[in-house]
């Protein structure tokens, strides 16, 4: 498998003349008199390419043979399209966010982490999409098409997933059947310098779930979207446990360093990091604790002041399609969102199996990262409460839980 090249840098008549133009959908147009706007609306006929294409990622997530030649589902997009793809790498989500923010700056796509894509939608930084534009969509997981929809209209079209799975080393843990066997002081301190976490503030929702079972009264329903007590309380969590974490991991290749050299013996991880454990004979198994499990998904979005939209149409249709889903999967060691990549003879059915690839069961039993923001609730409505805590409040506990404590 190709999975530890990208791992190792890693913790989608006018397209939308409306879209990068006027209200009224006219043609799509080019050179310098175009000016941007500020809010895009939703597609609702294809034209032909543009010719250009460009997009922001995180690393990994689209490979053009540079990284390993065998490895490469953009050439053949751009022959068969003509769209010359221009793809702006960064290294953190932050970073990303940002980027689109920049009035300076215009990308046509972005192939979005939870934490990213929904301060885009509430921003207007992003536009609708049109899922009738887009051939597969239907075959894409129900549930993560749901994932981005806000007051009826689609924002992206979803990419990959995957679950943070509680995962340890069966020679030296009993099998853990909850959060508690990382978030409890006492349990945590068994294990003390060997735990392993993700270092990212969208952990704390795990603390959260913990939580959610330990002190009933703090009344958490979502572990996304906590009030101030209950962030407060689940920062305590983790400042509790600091002591006894060995590495917060960036990398997913960094965890499966840290087991396969017994630095560590529990912690959080993704079925990516067990699969590639196994394969290599470590003892190491992920369970979803009887307090549930959460997850991510990774979609690709159209920017709201999109330059070439018939081009990142056909990158979603390319992108959503079994046979670049595969690859896909194959390059970055997660779930394919388009379940017939494990069609035929493309993925491998232990592939499929590792990943839980078209099991709507497991889905269903998933919690799926969300951004979190002062309205609770992913779509709130005006009866919502509207007294919780921003991404921003998250990535403040999270440094003050977990880097400036010893």
């Amino acid at each position: 498998m190709r999975l530890k090249a990208t791992m190792r840098v890693k913790v989608g008549a006018a397209v939308v003349a409306a879209l990068a133009l006027t209200a009224a959908g006219l043609g799509v147009r080019g050179g310098d008199e175009e000016e941007p706007v500020g809010l895009a609306q939703v597609a609702s006929t294809l034209g032909p390419g543009e010719g250009m294409l460009n997009l922001l990622t995180l690393p990994g997530v689209v490979e053009s043979g540079r990284t390993d030649p065998r490895v490469d589902w953009v050439t053949p997009f751009q022959e068969r399209t003509g769209c010359e793809v221009g793809l702006k790498v960064v290294k953190t989500p932050e970073e990303m966010a940002e980027l689109m923010r920049d009035d300076d700056r215009r990308y046509d796509g972005v192939a979005a982490p939870p934490e990213v894509a929904g301060r885009l939608i509430a921003e207007n930084r992003v536009a609708p999409v049109n899922p009738d534009l887009v051939d597969g969509y239907k075959k894409l997981e129900p549930k993560l098409r749901g994932l981005l929809r806000r007051d009826g209209k689609h924002y992206g079209i979803p990419y990959v997933w995957g679950v943070n799975l509680l995962m340890y080393d069966t020679r030296s843990v009993q099998a853990p059947g909850s959060w508690a066997a990382l978030f409890d002081p006492d349990e945590a301190r068994r294990y003390s310098g060997k735990l392993v976490m993700r270092d990212s503030p969208l952990a704390i929702a795990e603390a959260a779930l913990y939580l959610k079972r330990e002190r009933r009264k703090l009344k958490i329903r979502d572990p996304y979207s906590l009030t101030p007590k209950q962030l407060e309380a689940a920062g305590r969590v983790l400042a509790a446990q600091r002591p006894h974490v060995g590495q917060y991991w960036e990398r997913p290749a960094d965890a499966v360093s840290a087991f396969a050299g017994g630095r560590a013996v529990l912690g959080q991880g993704w079925p990516y990091q067990v699969d590639v454990l196994n394969r290599a004979s470590r003892p190491v198994q992920g369970v979803i604790p009887s307090e549930g499990v959460t997850g991510w998904m990774d979609a690709w979005m159209i920017g709201a002041r999109v330059q070439h939209p018939n081009c990142m149409y056909q990158w979603l249709q390319w992108t959503a399609s079994p046979d670049v889903q595969q690859q896909v999967a194959e390059w970055t060691g997660v779930a394919p969102a388009n379940p017939q990549a494990c069609s035929g003879d493309r993925l491998k059915p232990g592939f499929c199996a590792a990943y839980h690839v078209g099991d709507r069961d497991y889905l269903d039993e998933i919690i799926f990262a969300h951004a979190p923001s002062k309205a609770c609730g992913v779509e709130p409505k005006e009866s919502d409460e509207k007294d919780c805590t921003d991404y921003a409040e998250w990535t403040r506990t999270w440094i003050q839980s977990t880097k400036m404590n010893t």
